[in-house]
């Protein structure tokens, strides 16, 4: 387990599916991932088997509140490429639908994953696509860990009945 004061960071187990079904199924969630549709336990499970079958490329983890070892969200740094040596960053706080939240938790749990990426996985870089009414993950990752805005995908987003810009935005392990 990756270890701070208040989380840490464990590999995701079989008995985290229901959870993390729940709160990707969060309509106030799930407007902000690129998997829209509600999903299934049955789902969630072919989702884990697919992960076991990737670990080389695809680093997932329940975030969990230390005191109590309850699961409170997740993280991960997916489709690694080692060559550029760069990973795809998932995250959000599913305990109590706080998605980012402003109680310390949120930068506590992206700060472990980004030191792990950068400082055990050799990573160069470290990025995600976040949609333009993501207001509160955008800010959140510019204000708190200085990522970079690198790019705009025009109209890669349907929701709420209109197109919708998404943000490459990403941070270099400098």
């Amino acid at each position: 387990m990756i270890k701070g004061k208040k989380v840490g960071l464990r590999a995701v187990e079989k008995e985290d599916l229901p959870f993390l079904r729940d709160w990707r199924n969060i309509p106030e969630f799930r407007k902000h991932f690129r998997e829209v549709r509600e999903l299934s336990l049955t789902d969630q499970e072919a989702w884990f088997e697919h992960l076991q079958k990737t670990k080389h490329i695809n680093y997932m983890f329940t975030i969990v509140d230390l005191d109590s070892q309850k699961p409170i969200g997740a993280a991960g740094l997916l489709y690694i490429n080692w060559i550029i040596r760069s990973a795809d960053f998932s995250f959000y706080i599913g305990d109590q639908e706080k998605y980012i939240g402003n109680d310390g938790i949120a930068e506590e749990s992206a700060g472990l994953l980004i030191n792990y990426g950068f400082d055990n996985l050799n990573l160069h870089k470290i990025w995600m696509e976040l949609y333009e009414f993501d207001k509160e993950k955008i800010n959140f990752f510019i204000n708190e860990f200085k990522f970079k805005k690198d790019g705009l995908l025009r109209d890669n987003c349907f929701e709420g009945g209109s197109y919708h810009d998404s943000w490459i935005i990403s941070l270099l392990n400098k």
